[in-house]
């Protein structure tokens, strides 16, 4: 059955995987606290003023943030070099997480983008 809740999401996770996300869920909470909380596309979502703005999720061999905007993941290029990028997202290893003012400064700038459209 798929999760209906980040935690129940979570809780199907290796442990692993599930602490380098729960650190990253936390941070982007603390980046943005007003943002919701749901599972969107099977993977836990937050959203700002209803509107979708960061993700994460796991696969069996790393985890993923889920910038959701090729922008801002061109934006911070060079401090993300050592990841692996696509169009909108950063795959990482639990054990060499996205640093957490990174973190922060990726999920500030993608509400300036949200609000600014």
């Amino acid at each position: 059955m798929a999760a209906t809740a980040i935690d129940d999401f979570l809780a199907t996770v290796p442990e692993e995987r599930r602490r380098a996300l729960e650190d990253l869920r936390g941070q982007i909470q603390r980046a943005v606290p007003d943002a919701t909380e749901s599972i969107n596309y099977g993977v836990p979502a937050f959203k700002l003023d209803g509107r979708p703005l960061v993700s994460f999720g796991a696969s069996k061999d790393h985890c993923s943030f889920y910038v959701q905007s090729p922008t801002v993941v061109d934006a911070f290029t060079d401090e993300l070099r050592e990841f692996r990028l696509t169009k909108g997202s950063v795959t990482f290893q639990p054990d060499r997480p996205i640093p957490a003012d990174l973190v922060a400064r990726l999920v500030r700038a993608r509400v300036d983008e949200l609000r600014t459209s």
